[in-house]
């Protein structure tokens, strides 16, 4: 085989196996360590100093050339301005998504090309498949890891220059097979999240950006009940760190976020984790990414939505109101769905795209 391959390597397990298993089958393959955020955090397992040292360690012991690339300025302009715009406007941003869209499968892919390669390989546990001509991602063998949910907007062209190597394998396996290749990441703990948050505290981090801007805690009567710093720190359904416990009157029941008045500044809760406020059967989505088909084919079809990574995926219908506006009507009702996060449209295990969670 003499197809160039490059594969992205992080400095973790499941890069440096996917470079293994490739090299492996003998294609000729070669290595780029991409930075995307220039502030290092060692607390947070964001180190970019660190990481580097693990993909040298893969790539000394298969000889294997290593590219080193900084796209920390294409991460700022692309992905985290919008991150923090987003909040501002009380949304959920999923920054993994516009990362994948137009870092990890562009810029990448471009700079691949410029390095001679035909293709580009990842970690991701995800698989490609090919329907006639047309390219679709399907869920991977290990159903554990998938990550489809955050791969769903790559188009055509981005999976056709695409291989997922760990598309069949499991994370056990992988370890093991990091182990006996004597790779330093087999045991190496494994980064949670958004690199540039990494295990931080939330509220620290994004206080660095954005202002607070404290606002009324409101209950279903719309009665004040407690006060927040901004609606930004919270997001619909979350429980934890909303500010407010036992109160007089009230059941004995946990509080949940179910709605945000970004005009009023705010924040509304309810009691109980099944509380009928917090369920949806309709959620409009927006700026909706198609893989292949055309959206009239998709509203044709018995289609799932998936409104969380690893979450439970819903039979549903969409129909399309307007340019750029969409209804997803589920059979069974939605939990908690967030204004700013994705739902992302399956037919069976078969990704046919995705939009973003929007008001309507």
């Amino acid at each position: 085989m003499n197809k160039k391959i490059i594969v992205g390597i992080s400095g973790g397990v499941d890069s440096a196996v996917s470079l293994k298993i490739l090299y492996d089958q003998g294609y000729d393959v070669e290595a780029l360590y991409m930075k995307n955020w220039d502030e290092d955090d060692a607390e947070s397992g964001c180190n970019a100093e660190e990481d580097l040292e693990y993909a040298l360690d893969v790539t000394q012991k298969l000889n294997v050339k290593l590219h080193t690339a900084n796209f920390s300025d294409q991460y700022w302009n692309n992905i985290f301005l919008d991150f923090i715009d987003c909040y501002k406007n009380g949304l959920t941003p999923n920054p993994d998504v516009l990362c994948n869209k137009y870092i990890k499968f562009k810029v990448f892919i471009d700079h691949a090309k410029n390095l001679g390669a035909q293709k580009i390989a990842t970690g991701h546990y995800a698989k490609i498949i090919k329907e006639n001509s047309s390219y679709f991602l399907t869920t991977p063998k290990d159903i554990e890891k998938d990550q489809t949910y955050f791969l769903h907007t790559l188009n055509q062209n981005q999976l056709s220059k695409t291989l997922f190597p760990l598309s069949d394998i499991k994370k056990s396996e992988v370890k093991n097979i990091a182990k006996k290749s004597g790779f330093r990441s087999y045991d190496k703990k494994e980064s949670m999240g958004i690199c540039f948050i990494g295990n931080k505290k939330f509220k620290r981090f994004i206080g660095k950006y954005i202002k607070n801007k404290p606002g009324d805690i409101v209950n279903e009567n719309n009665e004040i009940i407690g006060k927040h710093n901004g609606i930004f720190y919270t997001t619909i359904g979350q429980r934890e760190g909303i500010g407010i416990g036992g109160m007089k009157n009230s059941k004995n029941l946990p509080w949940y976020v179910y709605k945000k008045d970004i005009e009023n500044n705010k924040l509304f809760v309810c009691q109980g984790n099944d509380n009928e406020l917090l369920f949806h059967e309709t959620i409009f989505i927006k700026d909706l990414d198609i893989t292949s088909s055309d959206i009239k084919d998709i509203s044709n079809k018995n289609i799932l939505c998936q409104v969380r990574h690893l979450g439970e995926k819903y039979k549903c219908s969409i129909d399309i109101l307007k340019e750029n506006l969409f209804s997803v009507k589920s059979k069974k009702l939605i939990r908690a769905p967030a204004q700013g996060q994705s739902l992302v449209i399956f037919e069976d295990n078969k990704c046919l795209g995705g939009g973003i969670i929007t008001d309507g």
